[in-house]
């Protein structure tokens, strides 16, 4: 068995997650870089049916984002991971949501959270 590591890099979603009010209110963009790790996915016969569809993983991430309201970052990786694993056909999936408008003492790229997540 062969293992396949699919990955959604930069998925740029809006969503209305923060720990202030003006966040969830205003919204804000957030990335998501997302790993699934499937086996054997479309190797031996090259068709969609086979592996994981990267449409239906964006909308699932869009989904949950969507779904509800988050305070922080760390539990919007945790849901979009754990609806991952629930949904497709994977033995592990890393989320990492990427915050790049955050406002901090002192200028920064980005904050992120990374939630990994193994199928039982």
């Amino acid at each position: 068995m062969s293992e396949v590591v699919i990955d959604v890099q930069g998925l740029e979603v809006l969503g209305f997650h923060g720990a202030l009010e003006e966040e969830q209110r205003a919204g804000q963009r957030f990335f998501f870089d997302v790993q699934l790790v499937a086996h054997d996915a479309g190797i031996r016969t090259d068709q969609l049916a086979d592996t994981v569809d990267y449409t239906a993983v964006v909308s699932r991430v869009r989904a949950v984002s969507d779904g509800r309201r988050f305070n922080l970052i760390e539990a919007l990786a945790a849901a979009v991971a754990d609806d991952l694993v629930e949904h497709f056909p994977v033995s592990r999936v890393r989320v990492r949501v990427r915050k790049p408008e955050v406002k901090l003492e002192a200028p920064v790229e980005y904050t992120a959270a990374t939630v990994e997540r193994v199928h039982r």
